[in-house]
């Protein structure tokens, strides 16, 4: 079992954008950390025609599925992609081929060179990112989106319920989530197994995965809680997008701060693949909103 390992969930929408995420970690992986990718096994073909057979090591998602002995390949088929990938993506760590991991995102890249001890400490503890979120909080306000922080706040409260902890909300997203296996480990063993529940019963739209691990480390405390703040800047929106570059925000300033940066598909659509499938009337309008959002920028 490997200390410390990369991994990506993707499906084939998202393949030229974790080709770039790929080539990111071919350029800055200082220390040659092994890097896994998961798809449906009816993916595999296409992953490959996209990204090649180098420098990463392909896992089927169906495998993930089956080392959970109480999980089910029907109820994984049954759910929407966004969310099965949520489980998936948890449940890595069943495969016992690592302690901790590093889960990216397809829509993510490094843009700086990295190293092992970036994510671990050198008795192999991952750093965990837990904040508060104050500064997308603040940002949503001064730019009028209030449904921004009072969306996220009703969504940590509900999973602090379920696990019984008052106090501060904290957050472990955005993404890449270092993750512990001993983490997951305990929440199956302390919290599911006792009720008779399994991960794919727990993680849902309203109790999201990055929240379910956070309140799992604070409540059963299977490893030493080592905070730090979101190890890539994530651009969650498009006017959050348009304002930081007007302000001079670029890669190479982020990169003094930060190991990399995520545009999120939810809004660029930049190197999906599929995009041109919508009708031309949906991909202008989409257009038109989107340069309507970076003219708010100004004001």
């Amino acid at each position: 079992m490997k200390d410390f390992v990369l991994y990506c969930k993707s499906y084939s929408g998202d393949f030229l954008r974790l080709k770039n995420l790929l080539e990111s970690i071919k350029r800055h992986n200082i220390d040659q950390i092994p890097f896994y990718i998961s798809t449906p096994s009816s993916e595999r073909g296409f992953l490959e025609e996209v990204l090649g057979k180098q420098n990463y090591v392909w896992i089927a998602d169906e495998d993930i599925i089956a080392a959970n002995p109480k999980a089910s390949l029907d109820q994984y088929l049954a759910m929407p992609g966004g969310l099965s990938q949520q489980i998936v993506k948890a449940e890595f760590w069943r495969l016992g081929l690592a302690e901790n991991y590093l889960c990216l995102d397809s829509d993510s890249k490094f843009i700086r060179d990295f190293r092992q001890s970036d994510f671990v400490t050198n008795d192999k503890v991952p750093y965990t990112v837990l904040h508060q979120n104050k500064e997308l909080f603040q940002m949503a306000d001064n730019r009028g989106h209030i449904k921004v922080e009072r969306d996220l706040r009703v969504e940590a409260e509900r999973v602090k319920a379920l696990f019984g902890r008052s106090g501060p909300n904290f957050y472990g997203a955005p993404s890449p989530f270092n993750w512990s296996a001993r983490v997951w480990k305990s929440l199956d063993q302390e919290y599911l197994q006792p009720q008779g529940m399994t991960i794919w019963n727990l993680i849902t739209p309203e109790f999201p995965e990055s929240l379910i691990y956070c309140e799992a480390l604070l409540k059963y405390r299977a490893i030493p809680v080592i905070a730090i703040e979101p190890l890539f800047r994530a651009y969650h929106y498009d006017w959050q997008y348009f304002l930081m570059k007007r302000l001079g925000e670029t890669e190479e300033k982020m990169a003094r701060h930060y190991l990399g940066v995520i545009y999120q598909s939810a809004w660029d659509s930049d190197n999906q693949i599929g995009l041109s499938n919508k009708s031309l009337p949906s991909r202008l309008l989409r257009r038109l909103k989107r340069f309507g959002r970076y003219l708010q920028s100004y004001i």
